[in-house]
């Protein structure tokens, strides 16, 4: 016999009675089905009749981690429904993929769930997830990276709108797309916490991405910090751009404070370039024509 959703309101599968906050409180009315204006509909389904969303910002999830909402599951049951949309009978996720996968291990036949409406509005979804992804737990940080791309090149949103929509700055979430500059065994690195977004930062400084791999592996074979691996970039860089002066100096202090100021003033990494006869050149980074876009703004309202 086909299983059916049931409307909450008795008791959960685990025995206790299921709680229907928590992620509700976060997302708009207009986004649920409801049974009446203003109230939200709290359903059970069965756990088999509910699919990955194939969208979802999260790549993987730790097993001892999932274990251990597992545990609090069968005790507890799940205390904050999972946010999903209908699709041909049956649901796909939205957000709430780790309470999921953990009440398939706690050996749960049902879960409470949210419906939201617009099933043909992918890109609302996505949104969702990210938020609700960002708001309960820290994504691995290429994960999220990866979702602010797809917003960006498949809904064609703004970085100024994502990052409202996900309440960060528009520099944090430009930040976060350069780290997808870097080659697939820096971005594996950095998803197994074996370098920190720090040290991402700095290898995206080399001038050369050639020189990657190599900082790379001194990171992490000898446990570089991220001001040692900055150094060794710095280093790199110079002997890159002063072939014939291995011995070139660091800036002044004058010009690393300039640069500091004019790099968190304009929310992109700046260089000041001094030359020997004086003057000198003032280089700015940035990684797209949006970002370019932004940067001439903030100039010209700044002048």
């Amino acid at each position: 016999m086909k299983s059916r959703a049931r409307p909450a309101g008795s008791r959960s599968a685990s025995g206790g009675p299921t709680l229907g906050r928590g992620l509700s409180s976060l997302i708009p009315d207009h986004v649920l089905h409801t049974s009446a204006p203003g109230a939200r509909t709290l359903l059970h389904v069965p756990i088999e009749t509910i699919r990955r969303n194939p969208r979802q910002p999260r790549s993987r999830a730790d097993p001892s981690a999932l274990d251990s909402l597992a545990r609090s599951i069968r005790e507890h049951g799940v205390l904050s429904p999972l946010l999903v949309r209908e699709d041909a009978g049956s649901y796909v996720l939205i957000a709430g993929e780790r309470r999921w996968l953990a009440a398939g291990r706690a050996g749960l036949q049902e879960v409470p769930v949210l419906v939201a409406r617009g099933s043909g509005k992918p890109g609302a979804h996505l949104i969702l997830a990210l938020v609700e992804n960002l708001q309960r737990e820290d994504l691995d940080p290429v994960d999220e990276a990866i979702g602010f791309k797809c917003l960006v090149e498949e809904f064609n949103l703004r970085q100024a709108d994502i990052g409202r929509l996900v309440g960060r700055d528009r520099s944090t979430i430009a930040n976060a797309l350069r780290l997808l500059r870097l080659p697939r065994p820096a971005l594996e690195a950095l998803s197994a916490g074996q370098i920190s977004t720090g040290h991402a930062k700095a290898l995206l400084s080399l001038d050369s991405p050639g020189a990657i791999p190599g900082v790379l592996r001194s990171i992490v074979h000898n446990d570089l910090s991220v001001r040692a691996t900055e150094r060794m970039v710095a280093s790199i860089n110079k002997k890159a751009n002063h072939p014939h002066d291995p011995k070139a100096l660091e800036p002044p202090p004058p010009i690393r404070h300039a640069q500091d100021l004019l790099t968190r003033s304009l929310g992109a990494r700046v260089q000041i370039r001094p030359r020997s006869r004086g003057g000198g050149r003032i280089v700015i980074d940035y990684g797209g024509d949006e970002e370019l876009t932004a940067l001439v703004e903030r100039m010209l309202q700044g002048a």
